[in-house]
């Protein structure tokens, strides 16, 4: 019998919550006042990835911070679609080989120094190319960035990149950091991956590990008249009850993707000090994920993945343990990206004796004590959710013969061991969908992503099939046969399963009333806060 979190709050507090989160409106802002200047933003964050380098660490996470001081070429607007931000205007070719950027002239960094086509050349070629988890997958094809003068970055690719493909791509994987500052250091280990030297709006003043990150108004700032905010504050904070009280005392103005309790949220929305919703990070669909490490002999046979798969009841835990919010994933391709979404069923549904025929089947059968072998699983502690997650594929295992031991790290502890070290059988964690399968999602099953890089297939899971339908979709120029190469994709790896997409879910953020002209772009938690400012 499974105890579900609705049952331990009910009997602990008596008080239904069913239909939580799926109820909650999308609220409006009320129409803005006249901005006023200075004020410090207080930033909660419920864990820490010790790197402050987008270049090098594609992440929400990474973006919350970084993105107020370092930025990129381009950037999702109101409309939903990428617009200018280092880049002014681009082009690309007939044959789609090449893309060629304007750049802004008169931008300087935060030392002082003029940003020119150099710094973008170096951070493609460089750091998105050869480190960045999704950029090395992304820009397999890039031969050269050519420079022909300091406000022009021409993009050559040896096959095509569709420009819809690369821009939307770049809003994520398109951060620009000073070539001055990395070239001929060690990149991975050059002190401004964590005192970081950008050009946006707000400049880094310290980093205190567990504790906080600073960073101050720029007073050279190419936007005229901006920041308003003298200043922003990122907490981290790992108790998420604890980060419920520091909103609600004003300590903290925003807590971002899913960063409280769902039970928190559930009640913060009625209260009118907040906005709880997922209105501006609509950009960011996401995924529970189950990866499997197929160098442990029982996960090579895909038998035992599926089985593994079908053990797991889904929308039990959607309904029980996440009070409905979300639904059953068909794959890494989301129904809300109906550009590439296949329409294909769940590929594993719940069905407990079908995974123990598997397990049969597969030569895993049950000895003493009704064990058919033991699991290691490490969460990568995301979210609220990724350890219950654990918690119930280690008890619906077990209701299959599997013995699963779960093994608590913090989250860099979890990632180093998951995609540096590859020590884990199972791994529970999130999957962030970005509007495109060729910016963050086909990176997931594609081989020769470094070792190292979080969020990669570090599975020792290869599929030539799937590596070429990869590149073939990641080049096509026609939209139509990009949806249907795409389409391919899924049913190959819905199929092989290295990783198992659980659940589909959308981000929620809860923010003070105090805070004026939020939430306003797709990705807006990962965006700049030029623009944003505290009322009294």
């Amino acid at each position: 019998m499974f105890m579900t979190r609705r049952q331990a709050l009910l009997s602990s507090a008596g008080v239904m919550l069913a239909g939580l989160l799926p109820a909650l409106p999308a609220a409006a802002q009320a129409p803005a006042a006249t901005p006023r200047k200075g004020g410090v933003l207080t930033i909660h964050l419920g864990s820490e990835q010790r790197i402050l380098n987008p270049a090098l660490r594609a992440s929400t996470g990474v973006y919350v911070i970084t993105s107020k001081i370092i930025e990129g070429l381009v950037d999702l607007g109101t409309s939903g679609r990428p617009e200018p931000v280092l880049a002014t205007s681009w082009e690309a070719s007939e044959d789609g080989k090449t893309v060629t950027f304007k750049l802004r002239d008169g931008v300087k960094w935060h030392d002082g120094k003029p940003f020119t086509s150099a710094d973008v050349q170096y951070s493609a070629m460089e750091q998105w190319k050869v480190h960045l988890n999704y950029g090395t997958t992304l820009q397999l094809y890039l031969e050269a960035v050519d420079t022909p003068d300091p406000l022009t970055a021409v993009f050559r690719y040896s096959r095509p990149m569709p420009l819809n493909l690369l821009l939307r791509a770049l809003c994520d994987l398109g951060y620009i950091v000073p070539k001055h500052v990395f070239a001929g250091s060690n990149v991975l280990e050059n002190p401004a991956n964590t005192a970081p030297i950008g050009t946006g709006p707000f400049k880094f003043v310290e980093y205190q590990r567990g504790q906080y990150v600073i960073a101050e108004r720029n007073p050279d700032y190419w936007r005229e008249g901006f920041p308003y905010l003298d200043r922003i504050v990122w907490r981290f904070i790992t108790d998420r009850a604890a980060a419920t009280a520091a909103l609600e005392t004003g300590a903290v103005q925003i807590s971002a993707y899913n960063g409280l309790p769902l039970a928190d949220l559930d009640r913060l929305r009625t209260d009118p000090r907040f906005e709880v919703s997922t209105r501006g990070v609509e950009a960011n669909v996401f995924n529970n994920t189950l990866e499997f490490n197929t160098r442990r002999k029982e996960l090579a046979d895909v038998r035992v993945r599926r089985a593994i798969v079908h053990a797991i009841d889904v929308p039990f835990f959607l309904e029980n343990f996440l009070y409905g919010l979300g639904k059953p994933a068909t794959g890494p391709i989301p129904s809300l990206s109906p550009e590439f979404f296949p329409n294909n069923p769940v590929p594993y549904p719940f069905d407990k004796a079908k995974a123990e025929a598997l397990l049969d089947e597969a030569g895993f059968r049950r000895g003493a004590g009704g064990v058919r072998f033991t699991l290691r699983m490490v969460p990568i502690q995301n979210g609220e959710d990724v350890p219950l997650l654990a918690t119930f594929v280690q008890q619906s295992l077990q209701q299959v013969g599997i013995r699963v031991e779960i093994v608590q790290l913090d989250i860099a502890g979890a990632l180093t061991a998951v995609y540096r070290d590859w020590n884990f059988d199972l791994a529970t964690g999130w999957h962030q969908y970005r509007g495109d399968p060729a910016v963050s999602t086909t990176v997931w099953y594609r081989s020769g992503s470094p070792k190292g890089a979080p969020w990669t297939n570090q599975y020792g899971w290869q599929s030539d099939t799937v590596d070429q339908l990869i590149d073939r979709a990641a080049t096509e120029l026609d939209p139509a046969r990009r949806k249907a190469l795409y389409a391919e994709f899924v049913k190959a790896v819905n199929e092989e399963i290295p990783v198992a997409m659980l659940t589909e879910r959308p981000f929620y953020t809860a923010t003070s009333n105090k805070v004026q002209n939020h939430h306003t772009t797709p990705r807006w938690d990962s965006g700049d806060c030029h623009d944003t400012w505290l009322a009294p």
